[in-house]
Formats: C-alpha cells, sequence, structure tokens
C-alpha cells in the first residue's frame, strides 16, 4: 500500500479531486491554456490581402484627383492635396475639347440603358420560355446559350460589325444598342431561376382559372421575379457602361464615343504617355478625376439595388 511520501498517492488524489468537479467541467488549467491558445492568422492575412489589391488601389485614385501633376508624384500617394487643386483639375476636365466628358457620360447612359430595356424585354421572357415549355431544338438552344455567354465579348467584335455594316448602321446609335441588347447571360439567369425557385403550383393554380400563358407569365411569374429582374439588369448594365471594344470599332466621332472610349481619348492626351500632345494636353490628376466620374454611375445603380442583387443571387440556391 502506499505511503504519504509514496509519487502514487499525489497521484490518486489529483484524479480524485479531478473526478469531483461538476460534469462538463475542465480544470482551471485546462482552461487557461485553451485561452492562451493563439487564433488562427488566415482571416486576418486574406483580409489584408484584400485591403493591399482592392482597396488601396481605389483610395489611391479618389486622393489623386485632389492633388497636382508634381504632388502626384514627388507626395505622399496616400495624402489629400487641396481642395483648390481637385478645383482646378475640375476646371481644365470639364474645360477639354468644350464639354466633352459630359457628353462621353451621356453617351453611356443612353447607350446602356436603351439597350438594357431592350435586354429585359427579351431575356426574361425568353428564360421563362426555356424553362416552363418543351419543344424540338430546346437542349441545342440552350448549349448555344451557354457557349454564346462564355465566349470572350472580342472575339464577336467582327462577326458583330460585318452584320451591322450589311444594314448600313455603322457609326448609328443602334449600332452600339442593339449588340448591348444581345446578353445571353440574361436568358441563362432567368432560365435558371424559373426552373429552380418558381413554384409550379401558382402557375398551374393561374392556367386553371383561365389565365393564357402570357397572362401567367405577366400575372403570377414576373412580379415573383423581381430579384432576377434586378440581378439582369444589373449585369447588363455594367456590361454595357464598361465595354469598350464595340463602341471604339463602331462609332467614328468623338461626339458619339462612350466614357469608357473617352478615357482612352484622354490617356491619349497625357503628355508622359504621348509625348507629341500639343495644347490639349490632359494631367494625370485630370485623368484620374475623369475616372472617378467614369465609375460613379455603376456605384450609385450598385448600392441602390444591393438589396436585389444578393436577393436574385440566392433564388435559385434551393429547389421550391
Amino acid at each position: 500500500m502506499p505511503t504519504e511520501g509514496h509519487p502514487g498517492v499525489s497521484t490518486f488524489r489529483t484524479r480524485t479531486e479531478t473526478a469531483g468537479l461538476p460534469a462538463g467541467s475542465a480544470p482551471r488549467r485546462s482552461v487557461a491554456a485553451r485561452r492562451r491558445k493563439p487564433g488562427n492568422p488566415l482571416p486576418a492575412l486574406v483580409l489584408g490581402l484584400f485591403v493591399v489589391f482592392f482597396v488601396l488601389p481605389v483610395l489611391w485614385l479618389v486622393l489623386a484627383a485632389t492633388k497636382t501633376d508634381d504632388q502626384l508624384v514627388h507626395g505622399n500617394p496616400l495624402a489629400f492635396g487641396s481642395w483648390h487643386a481637385l478645383r482646378a483639375n475640375w476646371d481644365a476636365l470639364t474645360s477639354y475639347q468644350g464639354d466633352a466628358m459630359f457628353q462621353w457620360l451621356r453617351n453611356s447612359a443612353l447607350y446602356s440603358f436603351a439597350a438594357l430595356v431592350i435586354t429585359l424585354a427579351v431575356a426574361i421572357p425568353a428564360g421563362y420560355a426555356l424553362a416552363m415549355t418543351e419543344f424540338r431544338g430546346r437542349r441545342m438552344l440552350l448549349i448555344a446559350t451557354l457557349v454564346v455567354m462564355l465566349m470572350p465579348n472580342a472575339t464577336l467584335v467582327v462577326p458583330l460589325f460585318l452584320e451591322v455594316n450589311a444594314v448600313h448602321l455603322i457609326g448609328s446609335m443602334w449600332s452600339i444598342i442593339l449588340p448591348y441588347a444581345f446578353y445571353p447571360f440574361g436568358v441563362y439567369l432567368a432560365n435558371i431561376y424559373f426552373s429552380t425557385a418558381l413554384p409550379r403550383e401558382l402557375l398551374e393554380a393561374a392556367r386553371l382559372d383561365g389565365c393564357s400563358e402570357i397572362g401567367v407569365f405577366r400575372r403570377v411569374a414576373l412580379p415573383l421575379a423581381a430579384p432576377i429582374v434586378a440581378l439582369v439588369g444589373f449585369f447588363s448594365f455594367v456590361a454595357n457602361w464598361t465595354n469598350y471594344f464595340l463602341p471604339y470599332v463602331m462609332l467614328p466621332q468623338s461626339s458619339q464615343l462612350p466614357v469608357q472610349v473617352g478615357l482612352g481619348t484622354l490617356l491619349d492626351d497625357v503628355p508622359q504617355f504621348n509625348p507629341t500632345v500639343g495644347d490639349l494636353a490632359v494631367q494625370r490628376p485630370e485623368l484620374a478625376l475623369a475616372t472617378l466620374l467614369a465609375i460613379t454611375p455603376v456605384l450609385i445603380v450598385f448600392l441602390f439595388s444591393q438589396r436585389f442583387l444578393v436577393t436574385g443571387m440566392l433564388a435559385g440556391a434551393t429547389k421550391s
């Protein structure tokens, strides 16, 4: 039998005291050790990389518009310039070729919103028809839609140019609006939504009540599809607003250009990028301010529609 000084007595007492603790509890020493355990550094690292690659460039762009060209090159890149420099850059930008900057913004708004209306009027009913009806060639049509959706936009510019030129629309606003309105990704999104998230029982009940197929779509399916309509509209608007190559090829006159191509014109007039610039030289802070003006409409649309965007993205996640 172990004596008082034997090591077995100490071990026995320790085990007895531990066994006397309430169920579900642990010794204080173990709790303290768990509290001292370092956390996972991966989330902080990912957040830091996100800030470096996404937040800092945008912050630099905002601050660049408040500086002179000398401050932009030699000053602190993340320091605020001055309100006076911002006003001078604004005056210089708005006086460039008259009101060219505002003309480009108006053109972008006209092309993007006109094409958006046509896209919604075509893509949503087309997605509904593909999801709800069976006809010969339906599968091939879906495959063709998916293939065209995955093709880069640059590969379609030459065929589109030949088609638009055949109907003598080169140089008109329709040479931009009609190709913009061709949006297979919107058809695909609408098809996915109507196939997975729309309750078929409601549609059958409307048909039993005497609704035609157009009435079922207009009175039942379309009101329930508001999230996907907002999602298709947002993606279409962003794609139209940021398109550069198509209007660059289709539009010959500066007064017809959208803002993305206009930014390219401004870039050509920056002396540091084009030493042959004459009297219409554009400084780099003015170019930064023009870039901010070009992205502001997309940001505003996103802020007002983000609630519908999240709902639309999750609409087809589960089958009803």
